[in-house]
């Protein structure tokens, strides 16, 4: 007997409805066709074990499964449970086969029939509703996140013996719902970190005000212990918050790598990713056999922190220069090309020199003529080129650590953040793609950062006194009109150029020679 199942098989964020059709006829043996890969061809043999634990059988006849359409590589354990469903229903171990046909089915199977959490949930749940199935039955773990998605029945299981019972009389599961959008804005303003707890180091907190304003990278440096890492942290409290199309996106990678913890739902907070100084460049962009988002497409739409910048290796940080302009990184195979998304917001920190001492108010370099200028090379011009802000963190002093008076909160930075976007929105509507001042080209940078004579001046004076480098002057021209969008100005005052300046630390021909 022929019958079809369906499933879904997860490639880059998005989501493609397989076929399983499972059809017993005369002979022996078992086969698995349509480009399995090792976990399914061994699904089998999880199957047979999960069906005599529970008083079915495998049919001893010939068995084939075939996973339509027969040229997409098919990977990964979630294939367990419509082969199982599939391999009942033809055996005629089960009833009303036809009720199968309206529900796509996923998840993987223990030996004693237990079912065991999928990844990609959400994009299998869009795709589900896309495709006008009734349903979708998965793990209960994973019920919630599918749920999000409306007009579609979601059912979360935990064993294969609920989904037989399920499909001889539907009435013993029940669709699981959520509340979305009062979960998703309570969970939104809930944050381990706040800016009221930093002390001093108002120069930088300014800086990342700016940086949340524009969308604009930025690096700091400064010695050990000053607060880089700290600062850094604290920058997804500051930014806008996520919309709900955004949370959708980012929830989608997260799903699809796996990152989501059991029974969640949206991502409701801008991510912040910091991966070790070890990573290696795969793991960063994204890619292997099977491609994966790495860690700047799981910052999508927050942030992603890389401490000791000089420390990685050179080919880590080069690879991101093409996704740091495109905010999306291509993964090409011989027979697959995948996007993941991958717009954030770039946050390095490093010491000044290999010592850490360098320009320290009060203690000396040890490090020997040249070694600063090497060590800051380990970071190159293209990449460098790519970052807005350069930021000068000093240590905090003893009287600023211990005094009473409060700093100022992260929700009032917030809202001047998201006045000055909201300014920026109405500026760039009718420009596609373009969402804050960081993403202007060099043509709409021209229309938008008009300088009056004294900036002008101003700019001229800082180029030629100050021996920036020729690229300073976009970024300058960029940092600038956040500024001004921070203070309410239609135009760029000088005070706003004369601010941006100072964030171009190591555009200084001269710096740390």
């Amino acid at each position: 007997m022929l019958v079809k199942t369906f499933g879904s098989a997860v490639y880059g964020v998005e989501a493609t409805t397989i076929t399983v059709e499972v059809n017993e006829m005369s002979g022996a043996d078992y086969h698995i066709v349509g480009l399995p890969d090792s976990a399914v061809k061994e699904s089998l043999q999880r199957v047979e074990s999960a069906l005599k634990s529970n008083n079915y059988f495998m049919p001893r006849r010939k068995l084939v499964v075939n996973l339509a359409p027969a040229d997409i590589r098919k990977t990964g354990s979630a294939f367990d449970l419509p082969i199982a469903i599939g391999t009942l229903a033809a055996s005629e171990q089960m009833s009303a086969p036809e009720k199968i046909r309206d529900y796509v089915i996923m998840g993987e199977l223990n030996l004693d029939g237990t079912i065991q959490p999928i990844r990609g949930a959400l994009p299998i749940a869009i795709t589900t509703r896309k495709e006008q199935f009734r349903g979708l039955i998965l793990p209960k773990q994973n019920a919630r996140e599918a749920a999000i998605v409306n007009n579609l029945q979601v059912y979360g299981v935990s064993h294969i013996t609920e989904v037989i019972r399920f499909f001889e009389d539907e009435s013993t599961l029940q669709p699981v719902t959520v509340n979305t959008r009062d979960e998703f804005f309570t969970a939104q303003q809930q944050f381990d970190f706040d800016f009221l707890e930093v002390k001093g180091q108002e120069n930088t907190k300014r800086a990342m005000e700016i940086a949340a304003a524009g969308g604009h990278n930025a690096i700091l440096i400064g010695p050990p212990g000053a607060g880089k890492t700290m600062l850094a942290k604290r920058l997804p409290t500051i930014l806008p918050p996520l919309t709900l199309a955004e949370a959708l996106e980012t929830t989608k990678i997260h799903s699809v790598a796996g990152r989501l913890p059991e029974n969640s739902m949206l991502v409701s907070r801008r991510p912040f990713r910091s991966p070790h100084h070890t990573v290696s460049d795969v793991a960063l962009v994204g890619g292997g056999s099977v491609p994966q988002p790495g860690e700047i497409s799981l910052a999508h739409n927050g942030v992603l922190f890389l401490d000791e910048l000089p420390e990685f290796k050179r080919s880590v940080l080069e690879v991101m220069r093409q996704p740091i302009e495109e905010r999306k990184v291509s993964i090409s195979r011989a027979k697959l090309v995948v996007d993941f998304p991958a717009s954030f917001i770039l946050i390095a920190a490093m010491n000044p020199c290999v010592c850490g001492f360098y320009n320290h108010p009060t203690r000396e370099c040890s490090c020997p003529p040249g070694h600063i200028q090497k060590y800051l090379s380990k970071i190159s011009g293209p990449l460098m080129d790519r970052i807005d802000l350069h930021v000068e963190v000093t240590p905090v002093t003893f009287s600023e650590l211990e005094t009473q008076k409060p700093g100022e909160p992260s929700v009032q930075i917030r809202q001047r953040v998201i006045n000055a976007r909201e300014t920026q929105t109405a500026r760039f509507k009718d420009h596609p793609g373009i969402y804050c001042n960081a993403q202007m080209g060099s043509s709409l940078l021209r229309q938008v950062c008009i300088l009056n004579t004294t900036g002008q001046h101003l700019l001229k004076n800082a180029m030629e006194k100050l021996d920036l480098s020729a690229r300073a002057y976009d970024r300058i021209l960029k940092v600038s009109r956040t500024i001004a969008d921070l203070a309410e100005s239609i135009d760029i005052a000088p005070e706003h150029v004369a601010e941006a300046i100072q964030y171009r630390s190591l555009d200084r021909d001269g710096w740390g020679k």
